[in-house]
C-alpha cells in the first residue's frame, strides 16, 4: 500500500459519513452478540398472555403473530443473516481471486478456457441454480449459501482478471519473470498484494447482494425455515400483516436498510480511496 493510498484511508476516515456507516454496523454485529443475552425472552418462547402485541415494557419491540418477542428474534435473524453472507462472500474470495488472477497473468488459451467457464456459470438463471441446490442439498442452510458463495466469485474472477493483465506488465512483474521466478511465486509474492485492495473493496459490496439474496430466498421459502430465523423470514411475515400489525415489518426492515447502507457506504469510501479516478467519474 502506498503512500498515496494511505492518505486517501486517512481522508476517507475523517469523512462523517463514513463513521456513522461503520458505527452503525459495529452497532447491529453487537446488537446480534449480545441482545440475545440481555433480551427478557428466549427467540422461541411463547408469551401467551402477549399474542400480536405493539410495543411495550414487557416486549420492547412488540411480539409476532405466535407471541414471540420481535426484540430476540431480530437478533437472533440478524446472526443468520450476517453469518450467511461472511459465509458465501469468504467462498466467493476463495474462488474468486485465485481463479481471476491466473487466468490475468497466464492467458492465452488458459485464459480464454476460464473466462468461458465463467461466461457458462453466468447463463445460467439464479433461481434455478438456487431450486437444483436445494434439490440436491436439501434444507441445509450453510451448505446452500456456501454453494452460492461458490457461484457469486463470478464477477470478482472478472474484476481480478482485468486488474491482473494490467499489473503483469508492470516493471517489478516484468523483473521478477526475467530473474526466473516461477509463476506461483509472482502470483503470491507480487500480484496478490496489489490485487488485495479492489478485491477487499468488492467483497465489502458483495456481502449486502448476499444479504439481499438470503431475505430474498426467505422471502420465497426456500431460504431459511422454522425454528430458524433471519431478516429475510421477519420482513416476509411482517409484510404479510403491516397493516394490523406494522411493527412486525418496520423493525427488522429498519435493521436490515441500515445494515446495506452501511456497507455500501463503506465498500464505495473504500473504492474512492483504492481508485481516485472513481471518486472524479473519471
Amino acid at each position: 500500500m502506498n503512500d498515496a493510498v494511505r492518505a486517501r484511508l486517512r481522508n476517507t476516515w475523517r469523512s462523517g459519513a463514513t463513521r456513522v456507516a461503520a458505527g452503525t454496523l459495529v452497532a447491529v454485529v453487537c446488537f446480534a452478540a449480545f441482545a440475545p443475552s440481555v433480551a427478557p425472552w428466549p427467540h422461541d418462547a411463547i408469551d401467551w398472555d402477549a399474542i400480536d402485541t405493539a410495543p411495550s415494557a414487557a416486549h420492547w419491540f412488540g411480539t409476532d403473530t405466535a407471541g414471540r418477542d420481535l426484540f430476540v428474534r431480530i437478533a437472533m435473524g440478524a446472526r443468520t443473516s450476517l453469518t450467511v453472507a461472511l459465509l458465501a462472500t469468504a467462498v466467493s474470495f476463495a474462488i474468486g481471486l485465485p481463479w481471476g488472477a491466473i487466468a490475468g497473468y497466464v492467458g492465452g488459451r488458459a485464459d480464454q478456457l476460464m473466462m468461458r467457464v465463467v461466461d457458462v456459470l453466468y447463463a445460467l438463471p439464479f433461481i434455478f441454480v438456487v431450486i437444483l441446490l436445494v434439490v440436491v442439498f436439501g434444507r441445509n442452510l450453510y451448505l446452500l449459501f456456501v454453494a452460492l458463495g461458490a457461484i457469486s466469485w463470478l464477477d470478482l474472477a472478472r474484476i481480478v482478471r482485468g486488474q491482473t493483465l494490467t499489473l503483469r506488465e508492470e516493471t517489478f512483474v516484468l523483473a521478477a519473470r526475467g530473474l526466473g521466478a516461477p509463476t506461483a511465486h509472482i502470483l503470491r509474492r507480487h500480484l496478490a498484494p496489489n490485487l488485495l485492495g479492489p478485491t477487499l473493496v468488492y467483497t465489502t459490496l458483495t456481502i449486502p447482494g448476499v444479504m439481499l439474496a438470503e431475505s430474498f430466498l426467505s422471502f420465497i421459502g426456500l431460504g431459511v425455515q422454522e425454528p430458524d430465523t433471519s431478516w429475510g423470514v421477519l420482513i416476509a411475515d411482517g409484510a404479510r400483516d403491516m397493516e394490523s400489525s406494522p411493527w412486525l415489518l418496520v423493525f427488522p426492515a429498519t435493521f436490515f436498510a441500515a445494515t446495506l447502507w452501511s456497507l455500501n457506504m463503506l465498500g464505495d469510501r473504500l473504492r474512492d480511496a483504492f481508485d481516485p479516478r472513481t471518486a472524479a467519474g473519471l
